[in-house]
C-alpha cells in the first residue's frame, strides 16, 4: 500500500480515516482490539502519529490484500513484535561478542606475532581437470 502521507505530524481519526478510506469505526475496532494505541489529547480525541499510520497500513494490507481477519491480524503483530525484539537482542549480543573479541585481541597484542599462523591459500583444481579414479 502506497504511503498517502505527506507531512510529521499527529493526525485525528477523521483525517485518518478520510486518508485511507475507511470508517472511523474501523479505527475504534481497531484500537479496542489492541491492533492500534493512538495517544489523546487533554480532551480525549485520539491522535495518530506517523509510526500508528505505518502500523494501519501494514493493518490495512493484511486485512484488504492478504484477507486476514482481526485475530490473525493481531497474531501477526505480535509475533512481528517479537522478532524485532529477538533482532535487537542478537544485535545487542553480537556487539557484545565484536566488543569482547576487540578487547581480548588487545589485551594479547604484544604476543599476537607469536600467535599468528599464517593461512595457506586455498588450491583450486585446474578447471579442465578431470577427476582421479581410484
Amino acid at each position: 500500500m502506497a504511503t498517502k502521507r505527506k507531512s510529521k505530524g499527529a493526525y485525528m481519526i477523521s483525517a485518518v480515516a478520510e486518508m485511507y478510506e475507511i470508517h472511523p469505526q474501523t479505527l475504534r475496532l481497531y484500537e479496542r482490539e489492541g491492533l492500534l494505541k493512538p495517544s489523546r489529547t487533554e480532551g480525549n480525541t485520539r491522535l495518530y502519529t506517523d509510526e500508528d499510520l505505518e502500523r494501519l497500513e501494514f493493518i490495512l494490507n493484511l486485512a484488504r490484500d492478504l484477507g486476514v481477519n482481526i485475530a490473525g491480524i493481531a497474531i501477526i503483530l505480535q509475533m512481528r513484535e517479537r522478532m524485532e525484539e529477538m533482532n535487537r537482542q542478537m544485535q545487542s549480543f553480537v556487539e557484545h561478542v565484536r566488543s569482547e573479541m576487540l578487547s581480548r585481541f588487545q589485551q594479547a597484542a604484544p604476543n599476537a606475532s607469536a600467535a599468528i599462523v599464517p593461512i595457506r591459500k586455498p588450491v583450486t583444481p585446474p578447471r579442465n581437470a578431470s577427476p582421479r579414479k581410484p
